[in-house]
């Protein structure tokens, strides 16, 4: 099993008192921090339009990283595809892998949100296409031939530079919760990100019922799966004494609420608002899904879900948390790293 760190996001919490300028400066450096700790990657997450400040541009991110570090694979998790002309995404991931000698993984996503979609000028119904189709134009502009598109997207044969660093081109995953995304990842992909679902506990069954829809996909393609790699990543946090969940549960209930928040956020100017009081039946949700306690716990409860991947398997720690104090969250880094990394190999 490998193991990432991750979502940076760069987000402003409420409490949180830095600048801009530091809050990605220090993103870089829990990068940086990430690496020396044995990590095996480090991720960065998309939005744009959020009045937190959530990182809009990942794959300026990844360079930055990538000039910093020297061993640590580089992921997207995930870029939204749709909102990026692809021609441009094929040479700038291509950019950023050159930069990082060929560490860079290219997770992309379909996207959901209309906000970002009519200020971008891309059409929300055609995400699913489009997605497929960037998919394709990417691939082509990785090889020795031209680009002509594919079934919405036309080019007129252009030859794109720069090539990624790798012959092969960049790994490209996708990130996805519903049966036909998932299979659509196994049927076009190299990899699959699951995030899980707001409706269900992300569960080892949960996931057994996504890798046999990607089982599914691949077959669909003809695809051997023995190439092919399976990641996740579900909120974690670890400390040697029993308050793991107590420490973690207010910075995972302002995460995932300023993401049900993005819905509602059109427009919004001013400094980002505290999330609401926490409700049992909230806390209950959250903790369904969560790995958080000692690091023999979360080690146990990680062996399951690689047993059911069936195929090479990348959990993505997410590990950052905006707003926690630095000083918890590098120590929940360091521990996972020491105490539950060695456990997972």
């Amino acid at each position: 099993m490998k193991v990432g760190y991750g979502l940076i996001s760069c987000q402003a919490h409420a409490d949180d008192g830095r600048s801009e300028a530091e809050r990605y400066r220090d993103a870089v450096e829990l990068a940086v921090e990430a690496e020396t700790l044995g990590y095996d990657s480090v991720w960065v997450s998309e939005h744009h339009f959020i009045d937190d400040g959530y990182l809009p541009s990942a794959l300026p991110m990844c360079a930055a990283i990538a000039a910093r570090t020297n061993r640590i694979e580089i992921g997207t998790a995930v870029a939204l595809a749709p909102l990026y002309e692809p021609l441009r995404l094929a040479e700038d991931s291509a950019t950023v892998d050159l930069v990082s000698n060929g560490r860079f993984i290219l997770g992309l996503g379909q996207g959901w949100r209309p906000e970002e979609f009519e200020a971008l000028h891309v059409p929300l119904n055609r995400r699913h296409r489009l997605l497929e189709d960037t998919v394709t134009v990417l691939r082509q502009a990785w090889s020795g031939g031209v680009v002509t598109g594919g079934d919405v997207l036309s080019y007129p044969g252009v030859s794109v530079r720069p090539k990624p660093a790798r012959s092969g081109g960049i790994p490209i995953w996708i990130g996805a919760t519903a049966k036909p995304a998932v299979r659509r990842a196994g049927k076009i992909a190299d990899g699959f990100i699951s995030s899980g679902s707001f409706d269900e506990a992300f569960t080892p069954e949960y996931f057994r019922r996504q890798m046999s829809w990607i089982r599914n996909g691949l077959e669909d393609a003809s695809r051997p799966s023995g190439s092919f790699t399976a990641s996740m990543f579900l909120p974690t946090f670890v400390s040697k004494q029993k308050n793991a969940w107590e420490q973690l549960v207010d910075h995972l209930h302002y995460t995932y609420w300023k993401y049900a928040d993005m819905a509602h956020a059109r427009g919004r100017a001013g400094p980002p608002d505290k999330a609401p009081p926490l409700s049992p039946e909230r806390v209950a949700s959250l903790r369904a899904n969560a790995l958080a306690g000692r690091p023999d716990e979360v080690a146990a409860q990680l062996r399951q879900y690689q047993e059911v991947a069936g195929v090479e398997f990348h959990y993505i720690a997410r590990l950052y948390w905006p707003g926690m104090n630095p000083d918890l969250q590098r120590q929940a880094m360091q521990i996972f790293a020491a105490e539950v990394i060695p456990q997972l190999r």
